[in-house]
């Protein structure tokens, strides 16, 4: 954890001194195996959380415990809250211009809002992928790896070695590795997706905020991810936002609804799409609204 007045420098060269900490190293095998290490993840808990546009009242008052090591759903209709809550978590709501958040929002003990938290430090530990594959399009398959290690001030002395155990960890190194060179724009879209996946997780954050990162997917694609997801919560905790019920009940533990700004039900997610306490929810699970 960042105490608040470390700066995001200071806590990249404690996490790197001596080289990846014991907890996160592959352990050793053949290269074109996932690099599977399990680790004791950090829960995050949202009490009392408003976020506003402006005016306009979005996230009303909502508080939500997201425990380590699992994966959170957040469903709901479009409108409903779910991506403004994921970028409150890591405080990129508040870089749309008249946006705004109120309330907590921790990672274990550490509150994010926190005055003297280093807001860059913060993103390095709660990674985030979009909805739409983004990697760098000037940059090689390899440098869009590396591209978060060195702006993160990473040190390193196998640069090569933290790409590909990162690629390996989202079973794409055996897709790449002869490419690496390549532009990462010349791939799929679904290889495009698990790119930026591999750039999130080369810095070792502690929670991967997913922002529907398998709706411009095809199915395919999306089934790779969903294992994907499966993977990493052994070593991440993981909150994703989807409007596909389908994949909440396949990939999540538990499944939180929302609608107009607020937290109707959170549940395990099959009692969720069995047994939902609201009838609000079991409309929406049921494909009656939404």
């Amino acid at each position: 954890m960042i105490p608040p007045e470390t700066t995001s420098k200071e806590q990249t060269d404690m996490s790197t001194a001596g080289g990846p900490s014991e907890r996160s190293q592959a352990a050793p095998g053949a290269s074109g195996s996932r690099a599977k290490v399990k680790k004791s993840g950090h829960g995050v808990r949202v009490t009392d959380l408003h976020a506003y546009y402006g005016s306009l009242h979005s996230i009303k008052g909502i508080s939500i415990d997201f425990p380590p090591n699992e994966v959170t759903a957040i469903i709901g209709p479009s409108g409903s809250g779910k991506s403004t809550v994921v970028r409150c978590i890591n405080r990129m709501h508040e870089e749309i211009p008249g946006a705004r958040a109120e309330g907590s929002v921790t990672l274990d003990e550490l509150d994010v809002y926190g005055e003297g938290v280093d807001v860059t430090a913060v993103r390095r530990l709660i990674g985030m992928v979009f909805q739409k594959p983004n990697p760098f399009p000037t940059m090689s398959i390899f440098d869009n790896v590396a591209a978060g290690l060195r702006l993160t001030g990473t040190k390193t002395n196998d640069l090569r070695h933290l790409v590909e155990r990162s690629l390996q960890s989202v079973g794409l190194w055996d897709e790449v590795k002869d490419r690496l060179g390549e532009p990462g724009m010349g791939l799929s879209g679904g290889q495009q997706q698990r790119l930026c996946i591999a750039r999130t997780v080369a810095i070792e954050p502690e929670v991967i905020l997913m922002d529907e990162p398998c709706s411009a997917l095809d199915p395919v694609a999306t089934l790779k991810i969903e294992e994907l997801i499966d993977e990493l919560k052994e070593r991440y905790t993981i909150v994703i936002v989807t409007h596909n019920m389908q994949q909440a009940a396949r990939v999540a533990d538990t499944t939180v609804f929302m609608l107009d700004g607020e937290v109707i039900e959170h549940d395990e997610t099959n009692k969720m799409f069995t047994r939902p306490n609201d009838e609000r929810t079991e409309r929406y699970v049921t494909g009656k609204f939404g």
